[in-house]
């Protein structure tokens, strides 16, 4: 007997772990612990006296106390009390408790070596038990020793968590050799002549399973993915870092841009106004830069358009016009766009901030250009002319 229970241990065991085929998420110690009570009826399973199979029965209660190690296997603590309650009762004895046992069993949740587990508990299960502990009647004559016990759960999860499980548990627990006064190293006489005594029972069973870490009342999936995603996915994260090194390149790039210009403009700020004289018409030494794609002035820039109020205000005879240009990116026709709306943002910062009167000035946009400078970046601009005749 000892040795079929090694078997059907090792055995169970091997099928676990070739069952656990899908990755679950690592355990705590305190995650898959669950808590039950059960109750049925016991019947010998040799004659005892004028008892026999279903010739006697007598109830029982249990509770169990476990852990779901992996998905296939997990350990419990299981004890039954067992009552008389009639006549029938093969136990005969005087005592309100008339015998119970301790045992630590080993479950297999067989669903799910064979079928695999598949993220959370199927509604019915079967699960094999398997286990030892120790055995004691009480009475006139106490009676107790090592014991066996081996059956099967016939369980259904209920809920859309599954935490409660009700199970139906077949149960064969058998005893060897009948010892006496609870001292299971001495050998006395054999009962009625037998090696070995034992009951049959059947159970019905209610369990709670705790909540885990996982958030879950149960065994959880865990995401993986494959060799190949992870070696895409690390081939995109180094793309994107390449991406990132070649923005940070142009930022740079852009803030040397704007030192430079705002070294320019200093310098334009520095030196005094200068006039170029032409046969018909003077243009005036400020610019206002505008940033790419915008027709708003900063307010760097005001520094020119102030130079030009002062000179319109140092002349009240004198006119200008606000030419607008764009650098020569883009849709020809957006450009255009542009450059006339910045000739009208120049003007409009005259007449509202500098109150210059609006009949002295004029708006021309001249579309994109590369002709004021090599670089785009000067060629956003608005210009000033001198129209006095």
């Amino acid at each position: 007997m000892k040795k079929l229970f090694l078997v059907m241990a090792v055995a169970m065991m091997t099928a676990s772990v070739y069952a656990q085929k899908t990755a679950v998420t690592a355990s705590k110690a305190g995650d898959n612990w669950y808590l039950g009570i059960n109750a049925g009826v016991a019947t010998p399973t040799f004659k005892m006296g004028d008892a026999g199979f279903f010739k006697g029965f007598a109830p029982t209660v249990g509770v169990r106390l476990g852990k779901n190690l992996t998905t296939v296997f997990g350990l419990a603590l299981d004890a039954n009390a067992y009552f008389e309650a009639s006549d029938k009762s093969f136990m005969k004895k005087k005592t309100f408790i008339d015998a119970m046992n301790i045992d630590l069993i080993g479950t297999f949740n067989l669903s799910n070596a064979f079928g695999g587990y598949k993220g959370e508990p199927r509604a019915f299960e079967v699960i094999g038990l398997v286990g030892a502990g120790y055995s004691r009647t009480f009475g006139e004559a106490h009676h107790g020793g090592i014991n066996t016990k081996a059956g099967f759960d016939f369980a259904f999860n209920l809920g859309a968590a599954k935490a409660v499980q009700l199970y139906i548990e077949p149960a064969l627990i058998l005893g060897q050799p009948i010892v006496q006064y609870a001292n299971p190293f001495k050998k006395v006489e054999l009962l009625e002549g037998k090696k070995m005594n034992g009951v049959f029972q059947v159970t019905a069973g209610l369990v709670y399973k705790f909540g885990n870490s996982n958030g879950t009342h149960n065994f959880k999936i865990e995401e993986l993915r494959d060799q190949a995603e992870i070696d895409a996915l690390n081939a995109k994260i180094n793309e994107l870092r390449s991406d990132v090194d070649a923005k940070n390149g142009q930022i740079n790039a852009a803030n040397q841009t704007i030192a430079d210009l705002k070294k320019k403009l200093a310098d334009c700020e520095a030196r005094p106004t200068q006039i170029i004289e032409e046969k018909k018409e003077t243009t005036l030494q400020p610019i206002v830069i505008f940033r790419q794609g915008k027709s708003t002035i900063d307010a760097a820039q005001y520094a020119s358009v102030e130079m030009v109020a002062k000179y319109l205000k140092n002349h009240p005879e004198s006119k200008v016009l606000v030419k607008g240009y764009a650098s020569p990116e883009g849709n020809a026709e957006l450009n255009q766009k542009l450059s006339e709306d910045r000739a009208t943002s120049v003007a409009n910062a005259l007449i509202k901030r500098y109150k210059i009167s609006k009949d002295r000035i004029t708006t021309q946009g001249l579309g994109a250009t590369s002709e004021i400078s090599e670089e785009n970046d000067f060629n956003r601009v608005a210009m000033f002319v001198d129209t006095t005749k």
